[in-house]
């Protein structure tokens, strides 16, 4: 079968869950080939065979992450050339779209971006206006393209053992034209990542104030979740804005999705309508939001949320 490149989305060598999701993908399109730029591979080449690379790239040049998303470009561009690679996927992220784009064209191509599931002969399926329609896209000449949004995809384990290869790419004057200067750490707490973790709490215009919303992280604690909030919540100033789940916010599909407060406009529906399973807590009973979910509980969500915060930690 032909080889699919997956870039690695990785920081530090910690492989993100979509980078799972792209060699799930991959393998079922043809042989996933992992592409790792960068440092730390030995603490992940485990999870990169769990989940079914049956081979992996090398580009361990310091030189090829001193430079913003171009080297990675060129480096995709000469490994689908030399390969034969009959696609390439990349991470929907504001970096991976950028990669992608200059892909297509140094390989004279199509890109296709914010794609929730590739089918047979690369059919890219994309879910726009907020998941009220669905429509299909494919690039007709070369190699496609293709930037799979985060959470689309349910990650399969498949365990292979993968050749190494090392790699290599020579850069232009034009692949170091901005050269990344200084890294700063942003600071993370205790609870998952929002897009990555198995269970989120959110809040919405329900839960009042910046105040109330310590209801719903003591909730989120007690489960060991993320913390998300709506659109309304987070315009309000009651939560900051890298935690807005929406279509304008971060989309997530956890396996146990919480929304207390949230009516369910259609823009937030659109970054959680995956999860696995969705309860509600809402006072109002024809919220939209109850189209949606396997559980709803109709009621107060500060009298419902402390009782389960409080049933949760009795059984820990």
């Amino acid at each position: 079968m032909s080889e699919i490149l997956v870039l690695v989305d990785h920081v530090d060598g910690e492989v993100k869950k979509v980078t799972l999701e792209l060699l799930t993908l991959a393998n079922r399109l043809g042989d996933a080939a992992a592409v790792w730029v960068g440092a730390g591979y030995e603490g992940s080449k485990d999870k990169l065979a769990e989940y079914g690379a049956k081979k992996v790239y090398l580009a361990a040049d310091e030189e090829l992450t001193s430079y913003v998303v171009a080297p990675k470009a060129a480096l995709l561009a000469q490994l689908a050339q030399d390969k034969g690679a009959a696609a390439v996927l990349v991470a929907a992220t504001g970096e991976g779209k950028e990669i992608a784009g200059r892909l297509a064209v140094k390989l004279g191509t199509g890109v296709l971006t914010d794609v929730v599931d590739v089918a047979e002969g690369f059919v890219a399926e994309h879910s726009i206006f907020g998941g009220a329609i669905v429509a299909h896209a494919r690039v007709k000449e070369g190699t496609p393209v293709i930037a799979v949004r985060p959470n689309s995809i349910a990650p399969e384990a498949a365990p292979a053992t993968p050749a190494e290869e090392q790699v290599s790419v020579a850069l232009s004057d034009t692949d170091k034209a901005a050269k990344i200067v200084e890294r700063v750490v942003e600071e993370k707490g205790e609870r998952p990542d929002l897009t990555e973790a198995a269970i989120v709490v959110s809040g919405g215009r329900g839960v009042g104030s910046a105040e109330n919303f310590k209801i719903i992280e003591g909730l989120a604690d007690s489960l060991g979740a993320a913390v998300g909030a709506s659109r309304a919540a987070t315009d309000a100033g009651w939560y900051p804005h890298q935690f807005q789940v929406g279509q304008t916010g971060k989309t997530v599909s956890p396996q146990l999705y919480i929304a207390a407060g949230i009516s369910g406009a259609i823009q937030h529906r659109a970054g959680m309508q995956t999860s696995k399973t969705i309860v509600a807590i809402n006072k109002d009973a024809e919220a939209p939001i109850f189209e949606l979910v396997d559980f709803g509980v109709v009621g107060d969500l500060f009298q419902i949320v402390p009782q389960l915060t409080e049933e949760i930690n009795k059984r820990k």
